[in-house]
Parts: structure tokens; C-alpha cells; sequence
């Protein structure tokens, strides 16, 4: 007895739908470990991450705390976020925007002792960023400038 057409593409698109589920639920497995989430230090504190789990740290670098450790190549700053305050160590060459007072998201993971340990650091500016060798020129002069480049 032959099956009717209507109900091969029946069989058809309901095997196809289980097909599609099923590669879905396998991507979303296979990558749950591999989403870096975003926490600021509140909310690191608060519920902090197991260590093995990649994270960004996001915040102002509070002023004052960045030190360089005695290896010479590693660095120890706070990241915080007017509410609460994480330490954080950094190995490697710092970003030229990474000062004291500005925004930075640091990659990585909370060491077992409550550091954050940086793998990465991404150093931001504000909206009112000028570059150095215009710091010094007027709004006309910048303007100009500005239209010369173009």
C-alpha cells in the first residue's frame, strides 16, 4: 500500500522540523560554555561566576589602584562601579586608552581568592574624546581641520 502524497509531506516536514530542533539543541549545548556574560561588580559579587567560566568584568578603574606587580609585566587595579569594588590582575601589554578613571572591560575569570583574573582588556574613551594633537585647537581650527582631512 503506497502512501498518499499529501501524507509524504507530512512525514516529510515533520521529520524535517525534528531535524531542525535537534541541531539546535546540540549549537546551543555545544556552545553554553563558550558565551562570555557580562557582569558588572555588583552583580560579580553578588553571584559570582564558578571559575571556570569565561566572563567580562565591566566598570571604571578606580583611581589610584592601578599597580604594577613585581614580575614587571603584570599589573593590579579595581574595577567599580559606585556600588561595589573587584581587584583585578591583568598579565600583559596594557591598552594606551587604560588609565586611571576610565570605562574597561576586562575578559576572563574569578580566581578562587576573589580577583578578577584578565586575560584580555578593552580600555574605552568617552563621547567627548579628542584626539592629542587636537586638544589645543579651537572649534573653528578643529573644524577646519576636520574639512581638510575629508
Amino acid at each position: 500500500m503506497a502512501i498518499k502524497a499529501k501524507h509524504q509531506r507530512l512525514v516529510l516536514l515533520g521529520i524535517a522540523m525534528v531535524v531542525l530542533i535537534g541541531a539546535a539543541i546540540l549549537a546551543i549545548w555545544a556552545l553554553r560554555n563558550q558565551a562570555s556574560y557580562f557582569y558588572v561588580p555588583r552583580e560579580i559579587i553578588a553571584n559570582p561566576p564558578e571559575s571556570s567560566r569565561g566572563v567580562r568584568l565591566g566598570g571604571m578603574v578606580e583611581k589610584g589602584s592601578i599597580h604594577t606587580l613585581p614580575d614587571g609585566v603584570s599589573i593590579a587595579f579595581v574595577v567599580e562601579d559606585n556600588q561595589a569594588k573587584v581587584p583585578v590582575t591583568f598579565r600583559g601589554i596594557v591598552p594606551s586608552l587604560f588609565v586611571e578613571g576610565s570605562g574597561v572591560v576586562a575578559e576572563g575569570h574569578m580566581g578562587s581568592d576573589g580577583t578578577f583574573v584578565a586575560d584580555n582588556l578593552l580600555a574605552k574613551h568617552d563621547e567627548n574624546y579628542v584626539p592629542r594633537e587636537m586638544q589645543n585647537m579651537t572649534g573653528k581650527q578643529m573644524q577646519q581641520a576636520m574639512a581638510k582631512g575629508k
